[in-house]
């Protein structure tokens, strides 16, 4: 007799009796699963209302004029989020610690020590003048699903951790110390808080003494989950629930410096200047025409510019400006960083100014694994939830967890594709669907993985 079948013959007293004498909390997901459907019982769910409440006590730190939030990281306001975080980690049951790397694990022990940990989480720094959902979503949403866990005294095979990775923004800083990407150069980088990155780290009580510590290599872990807004507006137009990931584009950045002679602006005749701004407006022009010149979803972007010295009166002798570009090909990101770099050294032969590029930031291209996409989509579906196999535009700290082990990535819908805006919005219901199959996803993996 299998165990459904033994299930299915007992009443619901005696069902109950036999959870309580073998202890719900030591069963296996499968064994809950199959409990619950003699029971004639739903699947586990979130609450909800709670998480949806966390999301506006959250947006609470950083909250700016317009909206949202201005949560930078390494900030005050990051560090109090983060302090607040932490707590609710602790309620949920977890075992949290803040590693050297900055970033806030919480673990919960499974019942098979010697398997790998599943982990799932987000971010919760923001950009300048950002919304309130991005990176919030999903960990808040891993929080949720733990102290659910905690709540249905259910307990996994595998280890769980729930990571609140510090600077998403900035870089993919807290995840890529993890993946083994983030070097120690890196550390002198100035970060938007204007602390360095290595001040940065310390101040949210990370040790830069033991930064080698937090790496992980290749199959130490089972998996990696993320759940996020979708950051654009097709599951919004399609009304579709859930977004599956099917891979997270590349990210590469550049500084570029351009240096010309600065002088006076009224007495320079126009042919006799080395206008660095002249030659920063036609590179960005440039980027635009290259990228657009070859088919693709691939993007190209100058977001920061400064012209040096800043007077109205004086011809800018040198600007400093940011390039980047984006797409699920690495090898077509650097075809078109080649073809820019020829640009750039055209237009300066033309106006007699120079161009110099340090790259300060690679996230590469990461495709998503096939089984876990597979468990998302059924997740969603046996919860009655739509869903569609998509890309990612904007990167996560997910690529760089493809490093250790197999990642999905779920999406749920951002009303009208906005975001990185005080704007930013998703819908509490949508955000309790993406929880809901978070936790089903954790729970099926658990089941199903080695």
């Amino acid at each position: 007799m299998t165990e459904h079948d033994l299930f299915s013959r007992m009443s619901r007293r005696e069902a109950l009796t036999l959870a309580g004498a073998t202890g719900v909390a030591a069963l296996w997901p499968r064994r809950l699963a199959a409990l619950s459907r003699a029971l004639g019982s739903s699947p586990l769910r979130v609450n909800g209302a709670r998480l949806n409440d966390r999301l506006g006590t959250l947006s609470v730190f950083g909250k700016n004029p317009q909206g949202g939030v201005t949560r930078l990281a390494y900030s005050d306001a990051d560090a109090q989020a983060r302090e607040w975080a932490l707590t609710l980690m602790r309620d949920a049951g977890l075992q949290v610690e803040i590693d050297a790397a900055g970033n806030l694990i919480g673990r919960r022990a499974g019942s098979d020590a010697a398997r790998k940990p599943i982990l799932f989480g987000s971010h919760i720094d923001s950009v300048p003048e950002g919304g309130n959902y991005d990176g919030d979503v999903g960990s808040l949403s891993a929080i949720e699903v733990a102290q659910t866990l905690q709540e249905n005294r259910t307990v996994t095979r595998h280890p769980l951790e729930v990571v609140i990775f510090q600077n998403e923004e900035g870089g993919l800083i807290g995840s890529r110390a993890i993946s083994g990407e983030f070097e120690a150069k890196e550390l002198s980088l100035v970060s938007r808080s204007g602390k360095t990155i290595g001040e940065g780290i310390a101040f949210l009580g990370g040790d830069l003494a033991k930064l080698e510590s937090v790496k992980r290599k290749k199959g130490d872990i089972a998996a990696y989950i993320e759940l996020h807004i979708e950051q654009g507006g097709i599951l919004d137009a399609t009304k579709t629930d859930i977004g599956v990931v099917e891979g997270i584009v590349g990210i590469n950045w550049w500084d570029v410096t351009i240096e010309g002679f600065a002088n006076h602006a009224g007495t320079t005749p126009m042919d006799h200047r080395q206008d660095a701004m002249l030659a920063a407006a036609r590179f960005t022009i440039a980027v635009n025409r290259i990228v657009t010149s070859v088919p693709g979803r691939q993007v190209g972007t100058v977001g920061r510019i400064t012209a040096l010295p800043g007077a109205p009166n004086v011809i800018p002798g040198k600007v400093v400006l940011s390039l980047e570009l984006r797409d699920l090909d690495a090898a077509k990101i650097h075809t078109l960083f080649d073809r820019i770099v020829t640009e750039s050294k055209k237009i300066g032969a033309e106006n007699g100014t120079t161009f110099s590029f340090i790259e300060t930031n690679v996230n590469i291209p990461a495709p998503t694994d096939p089984r876990v996409r597979a468990v998302i989509d059924r997740s969603a579906r046996d919860l009655g939830l739509s869903t569609r196999a998509m890309p990612s535009g904007a990167g996560h700290d997910a690529q760089d967890m493809t490093r250790l082990g197999p990642v999905g990535m779920i999406f749920v819908p951002s009303v009208n594709g906005i975001s990185h805006s005080p704007k930013e919005f998703s819908r509490p219901r949508d955000i309790e669907n993406g929880a809901n199959v978070l936790l089903q996803t954790v729970l099926t993996l658990d089941a199903e993985m080695e």
